[in-house]
């Protein structure tokens, strides 16, 4: 498991400070620290990996959580 400030929700994918207690994004409350890959998305509706990754709000998600 990774040592870090930050975590990852486990429903939508958002990478948060470790002091959120609620995803901003999906509102949920389960969150990861065990996560891998980084994407930073300016702009979904134009960008080909948001719209793969059905992600549709601007932010830093991980590739994957364990």
């Amino acid at each position: 498991m990774r040592t870090t400030k930050y975590k990852a929700c486990t429903k939508c994918r958002l990478l948060v400070s470790s002091d959120v207690t609620i995803c901003p994004n999906c509102r949920s409350t389960s969150f990861s620290t065990d996560w891998s890959g980084l994407i930073v998305v300016f702009n979904p509706e134009k960008s080909e990996v948001a719209k793969i990754l059905k992600i549709a709000k601007p932010g830093r998600y991980v590739i994957k959580t364990r």
